[in-house]
C-alpha cells in the first residue's frame, strides 16, 4: 500500500503569512499515478527513524516564469529520486527555499512510502514544488533532502538561483512589473526652434504616457543649469511639455532631457528615459556663426595661456607656494556652518562620522550641526521642527548641508519609495531614533526643486562605502569621495573657487596624504581603517545590523563610541542648537 502526505508551508524568521515568499495555490495537489491520497500536515509532525536513511535526490532544471493567471513571478522546483536500494527506506522529501537578503524561508515537506523503484511509466520518481511566488531581482537558496535524514554525512543538495528583473521577457508582464513600468515605451521626441528674436529658445518634449503612472517630471540640464516641469497624465496618451529659455542661460550646445515617471511600485526610483539634443543646430545661421566665432576665440585664448605659462613658471610656482602657505585653520569673522545628514549604519561608522565632525571643527574651524550632539534640544523640538529650523537658516545664509551616503542611506531611501521598511540597530539604541528618514523627507523636495545645488554637498567615504550607496535624487549632483576629495569639499563649504586663472589654490594639511598629520585627522584615518578591517572580516555586516521591527530588547553593543568627547558650542537663535566648533 502506498501512502503519501504533503506537509505544508512554514514561514520562519518571524515573517507574516502575507509575505512575498509563499505558495501561489493552497492546498497543493500532489497526487500522481502510483502516489495517491495526499494530505497536508505540519513539517514538524513527521517522526522517522534516522538509522536507515536513504541517499539524496538529484536536481532537475527549475523553471522561472509567471503563474497560470499571468500575474506574479513564480519558480517551479523539481527533483528526482535515485534508483538505488535505499529507496526502500525513503519516507519523504523536504525542500527549503530561503531568500538571501531577508533570510525569509519557505519549508515544504513531502511524506510518502513507496514499494517500487520506478513509477508506473518506468521512469524515476519525480517531485515538483510549483508556483512558489518570488520577487524580481532577488536571490534564493534551494535545499532538498530525503527523509529520514542520516545522523552522519550530508545528503542535501543545494542550488542558488537569481530571479531576473522586470526587463526579462519571462516575467515582464507580471502585475508588479507592469506597475513598475516594464512595458512602458515613452517614444520621446524633442522639437527645438527659436522665435523671431534669436535670444529666445523653445524646447518641446513629447512622450507617450504609461498606464500605471499618473505623474511625470520632465527635466532639462545644461552645464549646471537645471529646469523641471511636473505634469499629470489626465487620461492623455500623448503629452507635450514646452520649455522656454534665454540663450544666455545655456552655455553649451548639448542639452540633457530626462523624463522621470512615478509608477505605483517604484515611486521616485523608476527607470527614467534620457535624450541628448544639440540646440545649436536649430539656431539662425547668424547666431551659429557668432557662437562659432566665440568658441574659436576662447580656444585661442586657452592656447595662448598654455604657451604663455612656461615663460612664467617661476612666477606661478611662487603664487602656488603662497597659496599653500595659508593657515590650516582659516580665521574668519563668521565661521561657516555645516549640517551633517547621515545614517547610523554601525557603531564603527558612527565613530567615523563623529571623527569627521571633530576634524571639521578642530582643523578647519567649521561649526558642525549634528543630531547626536544636540539630542536634548532635539527631543524638546522634535525631529521635523529641529531639521526645518536648521534648513531655513542654511537656505538664508551661505552655510551648507553635507549628505554622507552609505548603505543605510540607500536602504532607507528605497524604503521611502515602497521597499521593505528598514530598522537599524543603532537607530533603536539612539535616544533621537532614526533622523535620516525625516531628513530625506524634508530635504529631497527642496533639493529636486533647486535650480542649483550650491547648498548641498553629496559625499561618501569610498574606503567603506561606494557610489552605489548614493540615492538616485542625489546622483544629478557632484559626488565627492572622502577623504580623497576632502579639500574640494572644504572649498565648497567656504564658497570659494579652488581653480582660478593661472593657479590652483590649496590649503595645507587637507589633502589625502596630509590630513592625517594632525591629531584629529589621524583619529579620523584610524576610524576609517578600523571599520574597513571590520568589513573585510564581516562581509554581511549591514544585514547583521538590520532588525525586524522597533519592538525588540536592547542589547549591549560590542563597540561603543563616546559622543560626549566632542566639543560642543553654545546656543544660537531660533533652534537654540548645539554645534561643534573650535574654541
Amino acid at each position: 500500500m502506498i501512502y503519501v502526505s504533503f506537509v505544508c508551508i512554514c514561514l520562519t524568521a518571524g515573517f507574516p503569512l502575507s509575505s512575498s515568499l509563499r505558495m501561489k495555490e493552497q492546498p497543493v495537489d500532489c497526487t500522481q499515478p502510483g502516489l495517491p491520497n495526499c494530505t497536508v500536515n505540519n513539517c514538524s509532525d513527521m517522526v522517522t527513524e534516522r538509522d536507515r536513511a536513504p541517499t539524496g535526490p538529484d536536481w532537475a532544471p527549475e523553471q522561472i516564469g509567471l503563474d497560470k493567471h499571468g500575474r506574479v513571478p513564480v519558480v517551479n522546483v523539481t527533483w528526482i529520486m535515485k534508483t538505488d536500494a535505499s529507496i526502500s527506506t525513503l519516507c519523504g522529501s523536504q525542500i527549503n527555499v530561503v531568500e538571501e537578503r531577508t533570510n525569509q524561508s519557505l519549508c515544504v515537506q513531502f511524506s510518502f512510502s513507496m514499494n517500487n523503484v520506478l513509477n508506473p511509466d518506468s521512469n524515476r520518481w519525480t517531485f515538483s514544488l510549483d508556483e512558489v511566488v518570488v520577487e524580481p531581482g532577488h536571490k534564493y537558496t534551494l535545499t532538498v533532502f530525503n527523509l529520514p535524514e542520516p545522523h552522519i554525512g550530508d545528503y542535501r543538495i543545494r542550488r542558488k538561483i537569481t530571479i531576473p528583473r522586470c526587463d526579462d521577457t519571462r516575467i515582464q508582464k507580471a502585475q508588479m512589473c507592469l506597475e513598475n513600468g516594464s512595458l512602458w515605451e515613452p517614444n520621446m521626441s524633442v522639437t527645438i526652434f527659436s522665435d523671431k528674436k534669436p535670444k529666445k529658445l523653445s524646447v518641446i518634449v513629447g512622450f507617450e504616457t504609461a498606464k500605471y503612472s499618473e505623474r511625470y517630471c520632465v527635466i532639462i540640464q545644461n552645464n549646471g543649469f537645471l529646469h523641471s516641469i511636473n505634469i499629470s497624465k489626465e487620461n492623455r496618451t500623448l503629452v507635450n511639455v514646452t520649455f522656454e529659455f534665454d540663450l544666455w542661460q545655456l552655455s553649451q550646445c548639448e542639452i540633457f532631457i530626462t523624463i522621470k515617471p512615478f509608477f505605483l511600485r517604484c515611486k521616485n526610483n523608476c527607470w527614467s528615459p534620457e535624450k541628448i539634443s544639440d540646440y545649436c543646430l536649430y539656431l539662425p545661421p547668424r547666431t551659429r556663426i557668432i557662437k562659432t566665432v566665440l568658441a574659436l576665440f576662447f580656444s585661442a585664448v586657452c592656447l595662448s595661456c598654455l604657451l604663455w605659462r612656461p615663460c612664467y613658471k617661476d612666477l606661478l610656482t611662487t603664487s602656488s607656494s603662497a597659496t599653500k602657505e595659508q593657515p590650516a585653520v582659516i580665521q574668519i569673522l563668521e565661521r561657516k556652518r555645516v549640517l551633517i545628514i547621515y545614517s547610523c549604519d554601525h557603531p564603527l561608522y558612527k565613530h567615523i562620522v563623529l571623527k569627521l565632525c571633530a576634524f571639521l571643527a578642530n582643523k578647519c574651524g567649521t561649526e558642525v550641526i549634528m543630531d547626536r550632539l544636540d539630542s536634548a534640544r532635539l527631543g524638546v523640538l522634535g525631529s521635523i521642527q529641529w531639521l526645518e529650523c536648521h534648513r531655513e537658516q542654511i537656505e538664508s545664509s551661505s552655510d551648507k548641508i553635507l549628505i554622507l551616503c552609505s548603505p543605510g542611506v540607500q536602504a532607507k531611501w528605497r524604503a521611502m519609495c515602497g521597499d521593505k521598511p528598514v530598522f537599524l540597530r543603532e537607530d533603536i539604541y539612539s535616544p533621537v531614533g532614526d533622523m535620516l528618514t525625516p531628513s530625506l523627507s524634508l530635504m529631497v523636495p527642496h533639493f529636486i526643486r533647486s535650480t542649483t545645488f550650491e547648498k548641498y554637498i553629496v559625499a561618501y567615504f569610498d574606503d567603506v562605502c561606494s557610489e552605489d550607496d548614493v540615492p538616485s535624487p542625489f546622483k544629478i549632483a557632484v559626488r565627492y569621495k572622502l577623504m580623497k576629495q576632502f579639500e574640494d569639499v572644504f572649498f565648497r563649504i567656504l564658497d570659494t573657487e579652488k581653480h582660478e586663472p593661472g593657479r590652483v589654490k590649496q590649503i595645507e594639511g587637507l589633502s589625502e596624504n596630509k590630513y592625517r598629520e594632525c591629531p584629529s585627522g589621524r583619529a579620523l584615518h584610524n576610524a576609517i581603517e578600523t571599520f574597513q578591517a571590520y568589513q573585510l572580516e564581516h562581509p554581511h555586516w549591514f544585514e547583521d545590523e538590520l532588525r525586524e521591527s522597533l519592538d525588540m530588547e536592547v542589547e549591549e553593543t560590542s563597540t561603543g563610541v563616546c559622543e560626549s568627547s566632542m566639543p560642543i558650542a553654545g546656543p544660537r537663535t531660533c533652534c537654540v542648537q548645539n554645534s561643534v566648533q573650535v574654541m
